[in-house]
């Protein structure tokens, strides 16, 4: 008997670990972002979970003569808010690998 309660406490402890890592994935999806660059003349909102929301350009970001410039100030906003998806997903994880750690407890 003792076996299967070893088994069910494992198999809690998964089903509990599941439930925590669907709970990381929403609060991911949930989580916005904005990457700037060239002082905040160009943003980008993201979903931490890499969903495109927007970009926004301010007038003086646009020189007619210099689109050069302007792709590459939206590349930078890009990888700037990239850069804040990914510490938010490292953030999630490892909540929930702490959350793993910590004793199922019965009631």
């Amino acid at each position: 008997m003792g076996e299967n309660n070893g088994v069910r406490s494992m198999l809690e402890a998964a089903t509990e670990i599941q439930s925590n890592l669907m709970e990381q994935r929403n609060n991911i999806a949930r989580t916005i972002v904005e990457g700037t660059a060239g002082g905040g003349i160009v943003r980008v909102s993201m979903q931490a979970d890499g969903i495109l929301i927007g970009v926004k350009i301010r007038d003086e970001a646009v020189d007619p003569d210099d689109v050069t410039m302007l792709e590459d100030l939206v590349t930078a906003a890009f990888r700037d808010a990239l850069t804040k998806c990914g510490n938010v997903q490292a953030q999630a994880l490892a909540n929930a690998e702490t959350s793993a750690l910590l004793p199922v407890t019965k009631e």
